[in-house]
């Protein structure tokens, strides 16, 4: 009788483990009981709306029980990234989002740590960048821009919303690159928020603006700006009318990712258990809400695919940076 009594315990505390315990389990498609969302940014930016988002429709599916969240801005995002290795025995119930500055971040040295020193869950979701011009501009295409950078690339400055060095300017000198031009001699000008540099692009002292995808659509559906290329390998839905670079001959692909990330060390079935709830989510109403609404792209990378892609974007945005001399 005792051993059952001790088989019983230990397979309730095993199927606990893998929160699907009790009733939890009832409705057929829970997958995990709580999952704790580690925010590396403050209240109401990307990586803040991503992980909500993302609780939204996995708990509104009933694929997750519930869900939780925790702001932790300092130091471009090392900070949650330093937490969750130092108490790594302790976050199995948390998952970090991030995005494309933990490649940037890390090469740059901001923070001692890269995305091998975490549990690799998933990319989840993508922005494409674009770049746009004046919707009064005689330039129509990306051919133009380059002609025009070729009869005066001095006063054929691209304008962005980050930091030179940031990503704005990495998609715009990865473009140029792509299209023949050197990147060392684009001028770039930063702007610390999109309205200034949409006040800049009216007033012509920009010729162009990079920014992300879902943002130019907003922008040309105002009637602000006409998108002349997206990083995208096919035409976006969003806004189907605008080209790819791939399209006018300009071979470049880039995508601002978000994803997810585990303390180092995660057991595998808890990693195959948080891998399997997001995999689930992308067939959700729920979560179609919440894209759309935040006018996210679905790009889904897990586990090995997901490792490959970053040591890609490593790579590619590593080797633009020592071009531009940020490395």
């Amino acid at each position: 009788m005792s051993n059952f009594g001790f088989g019983r315990r230990a397979f309730i505390a095993a199927v606990a483990a893998l929160g699907i315990a009790g009733p939890a389990s009832a409705g057929g498609h829970q997958v995990v009981d709580s999952i704790h969302f580690l925010i590396p940014g403050g209240a109401g930016g990307g990586w803040d709306g991503t992980a909500r988002g993302t609780g939204e429709a996995l708990t509104g599916a009933g694929i997750v029980g519930s869900a939780s969240y925790e702001n932790m801005s300092g130091g471009g995002g090392g900070k949650a990234i330093g937490y969750m290795i130092e108490n790594a025995d302790s976050q199995h119930g948390t998952l970090m989002v991030n995005s494309t500055p933990i490649v940037i971040r890390s090469l740059t040295g901001v923070f001692p740590h890269n995305f091998r020193d975490l549990t690799l869950v998933a990319g989840t979701i993508g922005d494409y960048a674009a770049i746009v011009v004046d919707a009064n501009s005689s330039m129509n295409n990306m051919a133009d821009l380059v002609a025009a950078y070729d009869a005066d690339p001095a006063g054929t400055a691209i304008g962005g919303g980050s930091v030179p060095g940031g990503m704005d300017h990495l998609v715009a000198a990865m473009v140029m690159e792509a299209a023949g031009k050197d990147a060392l001699n684009v001028k770039y000008i930063p702007y610390d928020a999109g309205g200034k540099a949409m006040a800049a692009l009216l007033s012509g002292e920009i010729k162009a603006l990079s920014t992300g995808f879902s943002e130019a659509v907003a922008l040309a559906q105002a009637g602000e700006v006409k998108i002349i290329g997206v990083t995208s390998d096919e035409r976006v839905a969003a806004m189907d009318s605008a080209m790819t670079m791939k399209e006018q001959g300009i071979d470049t692909s880039f995508v601002n990712w978000r994803g997810f990330f585990a303390a180092p060390g995660l057991p595998a079935d808890k990693l195959a258990m948080y891998q399997d709830a997001l995999s689930k989510m992308y067939d959700t109403p729920e979560w179609e809400a919440v894209r759309a609404r935040n006018g996210w792209v679905n790009i889904h990378n897990s586990g090995a695919d997901f490792q490959a892609f970053l040591e890609n974007q490593e790579q590619v945005i590593g080797d633009l940076m020592k071009k531009l001399g940020f490395l």
